[in-house]
C-alpha cells in the first residue's frame, strides 16, 4: 500500500480519540524523528477515501467512521469494529434470574443426554457463550443455528462450510414457520441412541432422551420447542429476558426437552460482539444507547457490498455519502420525527431487524 506524505502538524507522538462518540478511528504512532512539536508530518493512504472530508458535513465526521466503497473486507470490517466501539458506554446486562439460571443449569447439564445450542445466524459467533464448551466438556451437542430466513444463502453457504470443516453438527432453522425443526428432533435422538443400548445391557428400562436447549437470550430457543411440539408449550415473545426458569417438556414418548432462559457472561469483554446482539436484540434494551448501536450499524450496512449506501437512500430518500453514522441518524431525527434522536435510532434498527435492507448476517466465519 503506498503513502504520501503531507503536510500537518502533530504535536504529539500519540494520537488516542476520547470523546463519547466521535466514530473513532485506529490510532498511531508518529516516527521518534518526527515528534518535536514543530514537525509536520501524517500519513495518507492512496487507494482509500480520505478519513477527513472536506465538506462542512465531513468535517464533524473528522474523528468519524471511515468508509471504504466497493468490495467490503470482513476482517477489516470487524476490526474497525474494535475501535468504533472503543470510546461508547460499555454494553452490559446481566439481570438476577441469569445468575440463578446459570447455576441451575450447571446442575441439569448432568442429567442431559444431548445439548442443543442455539445461536442466531446473523450472529453466530457473538451469540457463542465463552465459557460453554467447557460446561459440556464431552457431552454430545447440536448447533443450531436460528433465523435462517434473515441471513442470504451466501451466508448461510459460508458458515454451513465453516463448521463442516470443524466438525460441529449443525441445523439451520427457523423458529417462526419451524423449518429445521424436525431434523433438529431427529438428530437429537440419534446422538443419544446409545443412552438405552446401555440401559438395556444393565436391564433397565429405556426412558425418554433428554435434551436440553440452551443459547443467547432471545435467540429463539423457546419458539423452537413451540415448533417442535406443534403446540404453544413455552412462553414466547421477540425480545429478551421473557424465560426466567427452567422447564422440562416432553416430546411424544422419546424425547424430552429443557427449555431455559437465555445466558450471558457476567461481563462481555468483547464490546464488539456486545454491539452486535444489542442490533440483533439479543440483549436487554436498557444495557445500551440506542443512537450509538444504530450509528455503528449504519457504517456497518454501508460497508457491505450487498447494502450500501444506496439501501439507505431507498428507505429513507436520503444520502449517506459523506456522513458518519452519527451524522446519518441526526439528519433522519431532524427529516422524520422532529429532532428526536432515540426515535430516529430505533426506526433504523427495527428496519434492520424486519429486512428492509436485505436478509444480511453481521458475521462471517473467521479466516
Amino acid at each position: 500500500m503506498a503513502a504520501q506524505i503531507v503536510a500537518l502538524t502533530i504535536p504529539t507522538t500519540s494520537i488516542t480519540r476520547t470523546s463519547p462518540f466521535q466514530c473513532p478511528r485506529k490510532p498511531f504512532l508518529v516516527p521518534p524523528q518526527a515528534s518535536s512539536a514543530s514537525t509536520d508530518f501524517a500519513i495518507q493512504i492512496v487507494g482509500r477515501r480520505a478519513l477527513d472530508g472536506s465538506s462542512k458535513e465531513s468535517s464533524r465526521c473528522n474523528d468519524s467512521f471511515d468508509e471504504v466503497e466497493g468490495e467490503s473486507d470482513w476482517y477489516d470490517l470487524d476490526t474497525d469494529l474494535y475501535y468504533w466501539t472503543k470510546s461508547l458506554r460499555p454494553v452490559q446486562w446481566y439481570p438476577g434470574h441469569i445468575a440463578k439460571t446459570e447455576k441451575e443449569l450447571k446442575d441439569q447439564l448432568k442429567l442431559m443426554d444431548v445439548v442443543i445450542e442455539v445461536r442466531d445466524a446473523r450472529i453466530p459467533l457473538a451469540t457463542s457463550h465463552p465459557q460453554m464448551d467447557s460446561w459440556l466438556g464431552m457431552k454430545k451437542r447440536v448447533l443450531v443455528l436460528n433465523r435462517e430466513d434473515m441471513i442470504s444463502p451466501a451466508d448461510r453457504n459460508a458458515w454451513a462450510t465453516y463448521f463442516a470443516r470443524e466438525g460441529t453438527k449443525v441445523v439451520f432453522t427457523n423458529g417462526k414457520l419451524g423449518m429445521g425443526s424436525l431434523k433438529l428432533g431427529r438428530l437429537a435422538k440419534s446422538l443419544a441412541t446409545g443412552v438405552n443400548a446401555k440401559r438395556r445391557a444393565k436391564g433397565l428400562l429405556p426412558r425418554p432422551i433428554r435434551a436440553g436447549i440452551v443459547g443467547y437470550p432471545n435467540v429463539g430457543k423457546s419458539s423452537l420447542i413451540n415448533r417442535l411440539l406443534k403446540r404453544r408449550m413455552c412462553q414466547a415473545a421477540p425480545r429478551p429476558g421473557v424465560t426466567r426458569e427452567l422447564k422440562w417438556v416432553s416430546f411424544g414418548k422419546d424425547l424430552d426437552l429443557l427449555d431455559s432462559p437465555g445466558i450471558l457472561p457476567m461481563r462481555i469483554s468483547d464490546q464488539a460482539s456486545a454491539i452486535k446482539l444489542a442490533i440483533c436484540d439479543d440483549i436487554g434494551e436498557r444495557s445500551y444507547y440506542v443512537s450509538d448501536v444504530a450509528a455503528v450499524l449504519v457504517q456497518m450496512l454501508i460497508r457491505l457490498p450487498t447494502v450500501g449506501s444506496k439501501a439507505f437512500h431507498r428507505r429513507y430518500k436520503m444520502d449517506v455519502e459523506g456522513h458518519c453514522g452519527k451524522s446519518f441518524v441526526e439528519k433522519l431525527a431532524l427529516q422524520l420525527f422532529n429532532g428526536d434522536v432515540n426515535q430516529a435510532a430505533f426506526r433504523v434498527l427495527m428496519d434492520f431487524r424486519k429486512g428492509r435492507f436485505g436478509w444480511v448476517a453481521l458475521e462471517r466465519p473467521p479466516r
